[in-house]
C-alpha cells in the first residue's frame, strides 16, 4: 500500500488506472482496492480524485496557469467536467474559487493593511513529544508524509487511542525551489511509547505562539501566512521566536469537503519584555 501512495503522488498526473496500480501493489487485481480501502479508509479513486482537485485548487489560488490547461492537468476531458467535480467538492466553480476563495480574502486584507480580519489569539502551549517522518517537496503533498506516519505508527502500536496530526515547515515557499521545501509530518505521543525506524522524534518548543484558526482548503493557506506574518505581526507587538511554523489538523480531508478543512497555525513567538 505504501508503495501505491508513493506512485500516486509522483505520477498524479499520469496513468493512474486501477490496473495499473494493481501492478505497483502486487496483488491481485480482483482484491487489491477493497484492501487499499480497508487499510486508508478511503477508496483509491477517490483518494486520486481528492489530490487532484487539490492540486488544481493549488493553482488556481497561486498561479495564471489557463484553467482548460488545469483542467487538462487534472485528469479531465473538458472543462465542463473538471467544473462540476471541482464545485461538488470546494464548492465554487474554478472560475468562482480562482476569483473569490478565501485566498483572495487574505490578498485582500494584505493590500489594505487589515490586521484584524482573521481570528488570531496568542496561546501557550505545552512541550511535545512526536514520533515524525521528513518531507521533501511541495508542501501540498505533506499528505503522503502523514499517512506514512499514521500507517507506520499502527504498525508499530504506536498508534495514540486520540491520533492528532500536525505538519511542520522550515522553508519560505516563496524563496526556494518547491522540490526542495522541507518539512515533517508529527503526531503527538506519549513518553513511554518507542519510536522505531523508518520513524524519527521531534519535539516541538513550549512557549507563546499567534494562533490562527483557519477554515479552507488547503490550496488557499500561502495567502493566510502571507497576511499572519506581513499584516498580522508587525502590528502585534510580538516578534517571531526561534521555531518553525506549524500547522495542527483538526478534521480529516478525506471525510468532509475541502471548503470545510479546519487548521490552526501556529507562529512562535517572542515575548518582548
Amino acid at each position: 500500500m505504501n508503495r501505491v501512495d508513493d506512485h500516486i503522488h509522483a505520477h498524479l498526473e499520469g496513468d493512474l488506472s486501477l490496473e495499473s496500480l494493481a501492478e505497483v501493489a502486487c496483488l491481485s487485481p480482483y482484491h487489491w482496492s477493497r484492501i487499499y480501502a480497508a487499510m486508508r479508509g478511503e477508496t483509491v479513486a477517490a483518494r486520486i480524485r481528492r489530490l487532484r482537485l487539490q492540486r488544481a485548487a493549488d493553482r488556481l489560488a497561486n498561479t495564471d496557469i489557463a484553467m482548460d490547461k488545469i483542467s487538462m492537468l487534472a485528469g479531465y476531458g473538458s472543462t465542463d467536467t473538471f467544473g462540476r467535480a471541482f464545485r461538488d467538492v470546494l464548492g465554487d466553480t474554478p472560475a468562482q474559487f480562482r476569483a473569490a476563495g478565501k485566498h483572495a480574502a487574505f490578498k485582500k486584507a494584505v493590500s489594505t493593511c487589515d490586521a484584524q480580519s482573521f481570528p488570531v489569539s496568542v496561546v501557550t502551549l505545552p512541550e511535545q513529544r512526536c514520533a515524525s517522518i521528513d518531507h521533501v517537496g511541495s508542501y501540498m503533498q505533506i499528505d503522503h508524509a502523514i499517512g506514512r506516519l499514521f500507517a507506520e505508527l499502527a504498525k508499530q502500536g504506536g498508534l495514540p487511542e486520540t491520533p492528532s496530526m500536525i505538519g511542520v515547515f522550515f522553508d519560505d515557499p516563496d524563496a526556494g525551489e518547491e522540490s526542495e521545501l522541507r518539512s515533517r509530518a508529527c503526531m503527538p505521543i506519549g513518553n513511554d511509547i518507542a519510536i522505531g525506524e523508518p520513524l524519527g522524534e521531534t519535539t516541538l518548543k513550549g512557549g507563546h505562539y499567534a494562533q490562527l484558526n483557519y477554515t479552507g482548503p488547503y490550496a488557499a493557506m500561502r495567502h493566510a501566512y502571507r497576511w499572519l506574518l506581513g499584516t498580522w505581526l508587525p502590528a502585534s507587538g510580538y516578534e517571531p521566536g526561534d521555531a518553525p511554523i506549524f500547522e495542527a489538523y483538526l478534521n480529516d480531508p478525506s471525510q468532509v469537503p475541502q471548503n470545510e478543512l479546519r487548521t490552526d497555525i501556529h507562529l512562535p513567538l517572542h515575548v518582548l519584555k
